[in-house]
């Protein structure tokens, strides 16, 4: 395995950063980044850096929804109705994306990890496939926003659903499919976007200590320094991805990441990683 440079953890944290939160696919896009700097994407130490980029990115979304959140927080109304919602939805998440884990890794992978899923491109590129489609979709002029569903139980659980749905496919973009189904089924883009990155930040910091409790199995003890380097540049590059987000849905621009995402899977193909 090539080394883990400065500037090769600068790059991935970029990608990262910038990836994770546009909806086009953090993981796909390391994966790649990692394959063409010749590094493992299942070591130990690439484990730990991502576990850090996450770690940026997550504080990055903290960063910018901050306001939205608080006052929707400190509504009577709506601080309720958020918190059920929120609940709801990550109950939903935990319940396919663990029944997913159980039947991948019991029928499709023997016995193994999930983990060992996670490097295999002819998946990323069929989520990715998968991911465009639905955000082109999302995108058609047709549905239409109604803002009694931003306080719709049952969307919330469906938005769950699609969540666990899409934590073992690496590639099929988490914040993309969420926001585009919570705009099919009726909600604002701008509240499909604030809950879909409440429940990501909600989603984060189970991810990460399960990461961390892997290291410490595999007595794993990396050095802090350029996992801090990586989150600090993650969390730059996520800030700049979320504005750019935010514009863009609200300008109606978010085909554009749809058919980004169809663009990569066929490059990928091409390439053939």
């Amino acid at each position: 395995m090539a080394q883990l440079t400065t500037f090769k953890i600068v790059v991935l944290a970029i990608v990262q950063g910038l990836a994770e939160l546009l909806p086009i696919s953090s993981s796909g896009h390391v994966i790649v980044a990692e394959k063409l700097m010749g590094l493992s994407a299942t070591s130990p130490e690439m484990t730990y850096l991502l576990v850090m980029l996450h770690t940026g990115t997550m504080f990055a979304v903290l960063t910018y929804f901050w306001r939205d959140w608080k006052a929707l927080l400190l509504n009577p109304a709506r601080r309720k109705n958020l918190i059920v919602m929120a609940i709801l939805a990550t109950g939903a998440t935990g319940v396919v994306g663990l029944t997913l884990k159980h039947i991948i890794e019991h029928y499709f992978l023997h016995g193994r990890a999930i983990e060992n899923l996670f490097g295999n491109v002819k998946v990323i590129i069929a989520s990715l496939v998968a991911a465009g489609v639905v955000i082109l979709i999302s995108s058609l002029k047709i549905w239409k926003p109604q803002e009694s569903k931003d306080h719709s139980n049952s969307v919330a659980v469906l938005i769950g659903a699609v969540q666990g749905l899409c934590l073992p496919f690496r590639g099929f973009s988490r914040s993309g499919a969420t926001i585009s189904v919570g705009m099919i089924f009726g909600m604002t883009r701008r509240f499909s976007e604030q809950f879909s990155f409440l429940l990501a930040v909600i989603l984060t910091p189970p991810v990460i200590a399960r990461e961390v409790l892997r290291l410490e199995h595999a007595h794993v003890h990396p050095q802090f320094m350029p996992g801090f380097v990586g989150l600090v540049f993650s969390f730059i590059a996520g800030l700049f991805a979320i504005t750019w987000l935010s514009r863009w849905l609200e300008k109606g621009k978010w085909g554009y990441f749809g058919a980004y995402c169809l663009l990569f899977a066929a490059v990928l193909y091409f390439l053939k990683f």
